[in-house]
């Protein structure tokens, strides 16, 4: 079960994200382009944003803290994330299911 958004490589895979902070709640949002649009609750200032995808991730994907990170676009809506030593169809599976429930 693969998606656009998804890329398999030999760290991981990465998920191309399309943030939007300042949102009502954390949620995903369905996609932007080929991106997976994931909307944040917190701010886009200090990093808060960032910190709030990580947490928002790990939660949804079931992964330590140590296993996600931000490989491109820190400062931008879009951006790569690394989720070290899974595989796509693995993540595909929980995204789709955190997007229908």
């Amino acid at each position: 079960m693969s998606a656009p958004y998804l890329r398999q490589t030999a760290k991981g895979v990465i998920i191309h994200v399309h943030a939007q902070p300042n949102a009502r709640r954390s949620e995903i949002a369905g996609t932007h382009g080929e991106e997976l649009k994931i909307r944040l609750q917190a701010p886009p200032v200090d990093g808060k944003a960032n910190a709030a995808l990580i947490k928002f991730l790990c939660a949804v994907l079931d992964v330590s803290k140590s296993e996600i990170e931000i490989v491109r676009g820190e400062t931008l809506r879009s951006k790569q994330v690394l989720v070290r030593g899974k595989r796509t169809g693995e993540i595909g599976k929980k995204l789709v299911t955190e997007r229908t429930s």
